[in-house]
């Protein structure tokens, strides 16, 4: 009986860390800076790392910028939507 419960145990706590991604598509409006300042911003990265996603995103055509719960990340995907900056929640 125990392997049971231990087993139920571990699929509810895989159910409650579901994550979502925000993830901003390429463009060929947007200049680096402008989408290296919205994540700085926006999405409070540190230069660095909005540098290499924006390099991310100019290759690979998309980039995951943020991992976390949807209600965290709405209010940046709207922010960056209004900058300009194409993205979306998975």
């Amino acid at each position: 009986m125990e392997e049971t419960e231990v087993l139920e145990v571990v699929k509810k706590e895989a159910v409650k860390k579901e994550e979502n991604s925000l993830v901003i598509y390429n463009d060929d409006i947007n200049t680096f800076d402008h989408v290296i300042d919205s994540l700085v911003k926006v999405c409070k990265h540190e230069m660095v790392q909005a540098e290499q996603c924006t390099w991310i995103i100019h290759y690979n055509g998309k980039c995951a910028v943020k991992n976390g719960n949807f209600k965290i990340l709405k209010p940046m995907k709207d922010a960056l939507n209004e900058r300009g900056i194409n993205s979306k929640i998975h």
